[in-house]
């Protein structure tokens, strides 16, 4: 079982991933291929990323000078994706995941209802660890992105889910072997309603990653 901290010190490395993605509205499937290089975040980054999240109504508890790797963790990400179509894909980002016990009461996001495909029960004493996660760079979107996220220690699974303007993305990174993950992406429509669940979903994706470094 990895801890929180362990999960994203075994993240680093070169990792080479074979995705399948079906439209659902199309009813078609695309396959894709991609290099990732993850490294450590660093504590400058953490603060650059941290001011960014306080534009977004996101202020933490702790004061920067005191935040540890352990505490709040992430990571720096480079990749190139190659579709079966020929297609390429280059982006650099960095993310930052800041557990709901170091977040400040004062916080004006709104914390919106999740996609059952991302829903979690938890119970007091429960080991689950919630709280949101914030990105320099968003995916489908540009400029940046707040999302919330999931760690189940037990299932050594982190789930991170992403509130676009137009969409509502679902993204599981399940860790089976020191060397390999398991990846599902479900991508939702998301409602005007902010209170109302995202129940259409437009993709689902699924991949097998490997740490070749």
């Amino acid at each position: 079982m990895l801890s929180f901290s362990d999960f994203f010190t075994i993240c680093s490395g070169k990792w080479t991933i074979e995705r399948t993605y079906h439209s659902m509205p199309q009813g078609s499937i695309e396959r894709s291929y991609t290099e990732y290089q993850v490294e450590p975040i660093t504590a400058t980054d953490k603060q650059q990323i941290l001011a960014l999240s306080a534009q977004a109504g996101i202020k933490v508890e702790v004061q920067l000078t005191t935040i540890q790797q352990e505490d709040l963790p992430g990571f720096a990400i480079s990749f190139d994706t190659r579709s079966e179509t020929g297609e390429t894909v280059s982006m650099s980002l960095q993310a930052l995941f800041v557990p709901d016990a170091y977040i400040s009461a004062e916080s004006t996001a709104i914390k919106l209802p999740p996609p059952v495909a991302a829903q979690v029960v938890t119970e007091p004493q429960t080991e689950v660890i919630q709280g949101f996660y914030l990105r320099d760079e968003g995916y489908s979107e540009a400029g940046t992105a707040v999302g919330r996220f999931t760690y189940q220690p037990t299932r050594q699974t982190l789930e991170m889910t992403t509130y676009y303007r137009r969409s509502v993305a679902v993204d599981q990174m399940r860790m089976v072997a020191p060397n390999l993950r398991l990846r599902t992406i479900v991508t939702y429509q998301r409602p005007d309603n902010v209170d109302e669940i995202p129940t259409i979903i437009d993709l689902v994706g699924f991949g097998v990653e490997q740490r070749s470094v």
